[in-house]
Formats: C-alpha cells, sequence, structure tokens
C-alpha cells in the first residue's frame, strides 16, 4: 500500500476539530414543516376567524374553527412528511462517495466524512470533495470553471491545491485534505452543492403567479365585502367575517400543495424503479419528451467488447481474431494497441485488447512497461499516443484512434487509403468498432507538442465487438410507442453506427450525420435536417451540444443520455439530463436533471409513463380546483351584489368544511389516479401553459355550469317562501354534491362518470364515503345544524338540489362520447 492513511482515532481527532465536511446545516424536518405551516395564508385566516368567534361570545363557532384548524394543519403536515420523506430518500442516493485510504486500505466512504489529514485517490470525472494539496499526479487536469469562470482545465501537479466542488478533468491523482466544509474556498464563497433541491420549475413558476394574482384578487374583495356589508349593517364585525368568509373560498391554497406532493412523491415512485429524479422540473418535462438522444456505448450496448477481427498491413485482409495464430505482424498489432491503451484499463475497449494480448502468450509483461510519456485522446478524430519504456531499454511509441485520422497520418496514397476504409467499412457492417493503430520511432530528445508531429507507420486495424442488450430493442419499440422518437450519438465510425441503428430498430438508419457535417452547417440548416436523421456518427461534446440546441429550437423536449466527462454541458443543455449512476462519471451525473441507479434504459420507459400520468393528474387535479372555487366564490358574493333576499348564506364553517373536503382529494386522491392509456401515449403539452387554456376554459365552464345550478336551487327555495337556514341546507347540500360527482367527472377526459368508477383508486370511493357521513351528520345532529344554521326542509326538496347539483356536473359527459381514446 502505497499511503497508510489514518486510522480511526486520528480521524476521530480530525472531525472533533475541524467538523463534517458539509457546506450547511439542515434543518430537522420538523422545523421546516412548521416554519412553513405557519406561513400559510389559510391558516392565518381561520385563526383570525376563530379568535373573532371567541371574542365575540360565539364559543361553538370558535371550537369549531379551532378544530378545523388542527385538521388542516393535519393534514398539511401529513402532505409535507410525505413531501419531505421522499426528498429525504431521494437525497441520500445522490451522496458523493471517495476513494480514501485509512487503516492502511482503501475505502470508499460519502464525502461528507472526509477529514483534515486524509489522502484521497481521484480519477478522471470525479468531483474534489474538499480543498486539498497534490501529493502526486499523473497528467492531471482540473475544471475550475466553477470557482474561476474559466472554461479551459488548469493542468495540476505535486504541491499544487484542488478546490472543492471543481472536477477532475483528466489523468488522475493523490492528494491531502486541507481544508472541509465552509473552511473551503467554496464554503468561503458561501456556496452550496445541495443538488437534489433546485430552483424553482417553469410550473412553479406559473402557479406562484397564479396563486398571486388570486391572492390580490382575494383581499381586493375582503376589503370590498368588509366595506360593503359594514356600510349596510355598522358592525364592524360581521363585515369583517363576511370579508373573511369570501377571502377563504378564493385562497386557491390546494393548488400549490398539490404540485408539491405531486412532484415529491412522483420522484419517490420514480426511485422505486431505479430513476432517480434530482430536479423538481425533470418530473414535469420527463413525460413530455419527444426526442431522446442515446449514446451507444453502455446505454444501448452491453459495454463488454471483445476483439473479434483484425488486420495486418502485411496481409490487408480481414480476418477473425486467432491468438494462436504464429504472426508476427498481429503479434505487433496487438502489442502496440495494448502499449496506446491505459496500464490499468478502465474503459470496457481497452481491457478487451488487455485481455487480447494475454492471450497471444508471447511478448512482455504489461507490468514491465513503464510509461514515460501520454497524449491523451483528442483531435478531430480521436486517437491517443503513449511512450513506453521496456524493461530492456528499448521506447516503444504507440497510438490507436478513429482510422480516419491515423490513415491520414500514415497513407499519402489515396487508392491505398480507400482500400483499407473498404475494409473499414466491412469490420463495421456488423456494429463492431474499429481502431487503427501505428507505431513511430524517436526522431529527437524531446517530444513533439502534438501528437500528430510523429512519423507515423500503421501496423493494422481491430474491430471490438460490443453487441446491443436484449433489451434495448423493445425498450426502443416502447418510446417510439409513446411518441418518442429515438436518436443515437456516438463517437464511433458511421458504419458501426448505422449497423447498430439497424439492429436495435431505429426509424431511419439509411442516412446519417458526421460530426464533421453538423460542425458545417448551420443552426437554420441543422435544424430542419434534425427531424429525419437519427444516427449520428464521430460526435464530438460540442456537435452533440448543438445538436441538442438545434432539436430545441425546433419545438422538440429532449432527454439525453450521457455518462463521459465530456458529457456535461450537453446534459445541461437539454431539457432532461440523464446519467449513469454506476459507470458515469461525477461530472455527467452532477449535471444531469435523472440518473438511471442501474443503468438500465429500461427504467427510462416506465419513469416516461410515470411522467406523464403525474403531469395529466396535476392538471386533473387544477381543473378541479378551479371548477369548485368558482362556485363557492359565487355564492359568496352574487347574491349579495344581485340584493336576493338572503345574501349571507355561507359562514366561515361552511367554507373550511369544503376545504376540509378539497385539499385531500386534490393532492391525495388525485395523486393516486391510475394513468388512462391516451395520456400514457401522448406527450405532455408544456407550452399550452397553465394548466393549458382548453382545460383551463373547460374547468371554469364546468364552475360556471355549477354555480348557475346552486343559483337556480337559491332562487327556487326563495320563491318557495323557505327560510334561509332552509336555503342554507339546500345550496349547501348541492354543493357538497358537485363536488363529489365533479371528483368522479375529472378523473378521465374520456369516459364518462359510471366508466371512471372501473378505475382502481381505492382513494375516491373512501372520500366519496367520508364526505357523505359528513354530510349526513351535519344534517341530523341537534349540534351540527345549530352550528352550520341548517334547517331541513321536505325530503323531496333535498333530492331535487341533488338531482339538480348531478346534472350540473354530468352534462360534459355527453361531450365525452364523441371523443375516442386513440
Amino acid at each position: 500500500m502505497e499511503f497508510q492513511g489514518l486510522n480511526n482515532i486520528q480521524v476521530e481527532e480530525s472531525r472533533k476539530k475541524h467538523g463534517m465536511n458539509i457546506l450547511h446545516k439542515n434543518l430537522p424536518a420538523g422545523i421546516k414543516i412548521l416554519r412553513k405551516l405557519l406561513g400559510e395564508p389559510m391558516l392565518i385566516i381561520l385563526l383570525l376567524a376563530s379568535l373573532i368567534y371567541f371574542f365575540t361570545g360565539q364559543l361553538t363557532e370558535g371550537i369549531f374553527m379551532a378544530l378545523a384548524i388542527i385538521l388542516v394543519s393535519g393534514i398539511s403536515v401529513f402532505q409535507e412528511y410525505r413531501s419531505s420523506r421522499a426528498i429525504g430518500e431521494i437525497k441520500k442516493l445522490t451522496k458523493a462517495e471517495i476513494s480514501v485510504f485509512r487503516n492502511s486500505k482503501i475505502d470508499k466512504i460519502p464525502s461528507e466524512d472526509l477529514v483534515v489529514g486524509d489522502i484521497v485517490q481521484l480519477s478522471e470525472g470525479e468531483l474534489i470533495p474538499a480543498d486539498l494539496m497534490i501529493i502526486k499526479a499523473a497528467d492531471c487536469s482540473v475544471d475550475e470553471s466553477i470557482l474561476s469562470g474559466e472554461s479551459l482545465p488548469v493542468a495540476k501537479s505535486a504541491s499544487d491545491s484542488l478546490y472543492a466542488g471543481t472536477n477532475i478533468f483528466s489523468g488522475m491523482a493523490y492528494a491531502e485534505v486541507k481544508q472541509i466544509g465552509l473552511a473551503t474556498k467554496l464554503g468561503l464563497l458561501g456556496k452550496s452543492m445541495d443538488e437534489v433541491e433546485g430552483g424553482k420549475s417553469p410550473l412553479q413558476y406559473q402557479i406562484g403567479r397564479f396563486v398571486k394574482y388570486l391572492s390580490i384578487f382575494g383581499l381586493i374583495a375582503f376589503l370590498f365585502v368588509w366595506y360593503h356589508n359594514y356600510k349596510i349593517s355598522g358592525d364592524y364585525i360581521f363585515g369583517f367575517m363576511r370579508g373573511l368568509t369570501l377571502a377563504m373560498a378564493v385562497l386557491p391554497e390546494e393548488i400549490p400543495v398539490a404540485l408539491s406532493t405531486f412532484m415529491a412523491l412522483g420522484a419517490f415512485r420514480m426511485l422505486k424503479h431505479n430513476v432517480l429524479v434530482k430536479k423538481a422540473q425533470a418530473v414535469e418535462t420527463l413525460g413530455a419528451s419527444t426526442v431522446i438522444c442515446l449514446d451507444k456505448t453502455g446505454t444501448i450496448t452491453e459495454n463488454r467488447m471483445r476483439l473479434s477481427q483484425v488486420l495486418t498491413v502485411e496481409e490487408k485482409e480481414v480476418k477473425n481474431f486467432n491468438p494462436d495464430l504464429e504472426s508476427v505482424a498481429l503479434h505487433d498489432l496487438i502489442l502496440y494497441a495494448m502499449l496506446a491503451s491505459e496500464p490499468i484499463p478502465f474503459d470496457p475497449m481497452e481491457k478487451a485488447i488487455h485481455a487480447a494480448y494475454r492471450k497471444l502468450n508471447s511478448g512482455p509483461a504489461v507490468e514491465s512497461f513503464n510509461m514515460l510519456h501520454e497524449y491523451p485522446l483528442g483531435g478531430k478524430f480521436p486517437m491517443m499516443t503513449h511512450i513506453h519504456k521496456s524493461g530492456q531499454g528499448e521506447i516503444f511509441i504507440a497510438c490507436k484512434g478513429a482510422p480516419e485520422g491515423i490513415l491520414n497520418l500514415c497513407i499519402k496514397d489515396n487508392e491505398e487509403k480507400k482500400s483499407f476504409l473498404r475494409s473499414v467499412d466491412q469490420m463495421t457492417s456488423e456494429g463492431s468498432r474499429v481502431l487503427a493503430v501505428a507505431k513511430s520511432v524517436k526522431q529527437k530528445n524531446e517530444w513533439p507538442v502534438d501528437q500528430h508531429d510523429f512519423n507515423w507507420e500503421l501496423l493494422g486495424l481491430i474491430a471490438l465487438n460490443d453487441p446491443p442488450k436484449e433489451y434495448i430493442r423493445d425498450t426502443i419499440h416502447k418510446f417510439q410507442d409513446a411518441g418518442i422518437r429515438v436518436k443515437m450519438i456516438t463517437g464511433d465510425y458511421p458504419g458501426t453506427a448505422a449497423a447498430i441503428g439497424k439492429q436495435i430498430g431505429l426509424i431511419n438508419t439509411e442516412k446519417f450525420l458526421t460530426g464533421e457535417e453538423v460542425r458545417m452547417m448551420t443552426e437554420i440548416e441543422l435544424k430542419d435536417t434534425s427531424g429525419t436523421i437519427d444516427v449520428y456518427a464521430r460526435m464530438l461534446p460540442e456537435d452533440k451540444l448543438k445538436l441538442i440546441q438545434a432539436l430545441k429550437d425546433k419545438g422538440e423536449v429532449v432527454a439525453m443520455t450521457g455518462d463521459g466527462v465530456n458529457d456535461g454541458p450537453a446534459l445541461k443543455a437539454a431539457n432532461i439530463g440523464v446519467a449513469m449512476g454506476l459507470r458515469g462519471s461525477d461530472i455527467a451525473r452532477q449535471a444531469a436533471s435523472i440518473i438511471l441507479l442501474d443503468d438500465n434504459l429500461s427504467s427510462m420507459t416506465k419513469a416516461v409513463e410515470l411522467g406523464r400520468r403525474i403531469f395529466s393528474n396535476l392538471q386533473r387535479a387544477i381543473g378541479y380546483i378551479v371548477s369548485i372555487h368558482i362556485p363557492l366564490i359565487s355564492m359568496v358574493t352574487l347574491p349579495l351584489l344581485l340584493g336576493w333576499k338572503y345574501p349571507h348564506l355561507f359562514n366561515p364553517v361552511h367554507i373550511i368544511f369544503l376545504e376540509l373536503v378539497m385539499g385531500p382529494t386534490c393532492s391525495i386522491v388525485f395523486e393516486n389516479e391510475p394513468a388512462e392509456k391516451s395520456t400514457v401515449t401522448r406527450a405532455n403539452r408544456l407550452k399550452s401553459g397553465f394548466p393549458g387554456m382548453i382545460r383551463l376554459g373547460i374547468s371554469a365552464l364546468r364552475g360556471l355550469v355549477i354555480t348557475v345550478a346552486l343559483l337556480l336551487i337559491l332562487h327556487s327555495g326563495i320563491s318557495q317562501g323557505f327560510s334561509e337556514d332552509e336555503c342554507r341546507t339546500l345550496v349547501f347540500t348541492g354543493m357538497v354534491f358537485s363536488n363529489i360527482f365533479l371528483t368522479l367527472s375529472v378523473r378521465s377526459d374520456v369516459h364518462s362518470i359510471f366508466s371512471s368508477l372501473k378505475k382502481k383508486n381505492f382513494l375516491v370511493p373512501l372520500i366519496i364515503l367520508i364526505t357523505s357521513s359528513v354530510w349526513i351528520f351535519t344534517l341530523l345532529s341537534p349540534a351540527m345544524k345549530e352550528l352550520f344554521q341548517f334547517e331541513l326542509p321536505e325530503p323531496g326538496t333535498i333530492i331535487g338540489a341533488i338531482g339538480i347539483s348531478i346534472v350540473s356536473v354530468i352534462w360534459i359527459d355527453f361531450f365525452k362520447v364523441f371523443r375516442k381514446e386513440k
């Protein structure tokens, strides 16, 4: 073991002195919920109403309102607890781990457990968890843009500093922890690396603005009603209570509660399918995806390569790889391919090359070579070069990379070059990945700055086979059935990409675009072309970024998968960035909004289905809230404005009863609704607004029809000479039953109320049973009748009010029959 690291006693001593490696302390969940609860406008109104009832000697009403406060608070706490628990589970899985030397061995620990004095091992793509000092490094460069704003990576060597929040761009390093938590440079700048709860999503902004406008309207209406009633009665308290009643009717506090509940529980449901949602807006936009761009290696393919075919310059014939064949040319080809790979390979392709070299059973051992210099993977046609010294002192200069690039460096004759490219096409026709291998000799005492400046000699071609995963074709078809166009983006040779695309069932594999062609296109040209091309080959990170932007400009909602260090910009640019949890780099996981914990793409199809279900159910909940608030507001204001005989039917006790029904209905019942077939196969329309102008219009129309029905019930009662308490009973009954049937009606956009009863949701009959039971109790209990100021008219009159309220809801079922579910 190169480093001993701290022992357990030293770790505890350091932790006592310097604390934990965290940038901020989270408040306990209970305190967070309490603080949020105390800021709820509805709770403040209820407290005011309760205090006024007690102040004016109306003890029964005051006690009821106090109990209502407990109930409303209990429901809110329950919903917030469910949401915070779901978020908490997600946070546990987003905690980064780091390799650290302790007790003479290397372990993976959560980065927050690091202490000053620890020695850590960092490799390409990893986030730096604390402020460190490098002890030893190999070709290490760091992306410090989060602190400096400089986009180019900075080369690092022994004794250089590394800062928390930055990441290893290339190479590896061993470093000692110098500062942690708030003492780091990042901590002193006041930044946080908390990734789970980001800023507000577009829908949250829309809902916040909607609630804000309604709150302003509610305040104006409250002041108007207060003044109007005071002017008529001369009683401040009476006018104030009328105003509070209207304010309670106006406030749509269920909407933000429903949003937070749906998003948090939606993310938690996805977690059960190994889909980790880091950002709230991903739940909204996931179901809206119209295009998904897939990385080939590891996402589509098994990521378990084997060397399958070779072509040596000596024979110029494609052959299956046979390690038992005695051939100097074959030995040199595989030897130099191995030397151009990492000594300890991580990449599956390089692992396959090392395995092939070991099968040759000839030549010096890998361990006998000492790497002197490395040129990292780069260039228009990517290639990499390693310079080694053998145990006998011989210098080996080896490179491998894209055939197009290496052939250009090695061969000047166009016909010979075309011959090799035909061999490349032959090897890629079945989906194999092809690399060219070359060697050079040392010419000067110093190595050239650029690897292209060596005098290269071509050794041959090697083909590595990485077949598609067994389930991938079925997964692609599910995406397509859901209306999502699948595109494959890869750095591979075009022939390889096209062959794999055909195997997995992409729509258009006859045409493809290369990264070079993408770079040459204008934004408008790429925007016009991108809709029909499904295969993109030889793509560089900047090419991916340009393609993603073109698709977005075209109006597509784009999901993008990635796992590499250079995928970060494209993942951030996509509407939904999807990183791999097992093999993805820290940078990719940080940039992504979704992580596939098991690297299984089939999980995404379930996540899309859940995303569409969540969005659809949220729209239903919002539509329900709009529909039921319109008659609620109308019955508090219209009788007063119209100068009818009984202008003050509803008091705060009536409103809070209805609120206790509406809150759980929209945020608990609708959240549990199963998806309709049309929902699963249709993308959400994010651009249609909140919650969609057509849906909003239908919801408003529903509310207006219910309002007309309730006004009809009231007018009929007044015409028949009923007392105020009898009219109140009838209108309240109509309100309760229109609410019950509205709950059933909005469950489906295409099926009638009675058909929608077949949808399984045990909470629907439960909420109906509870609501009906409490309604009966308020009509029959003398104490409740006195509290609600009810008086029972003839049973036939009550049945008539129920019938009118039902008709005011089910009329829309006649229009549903004209809409056939797709």
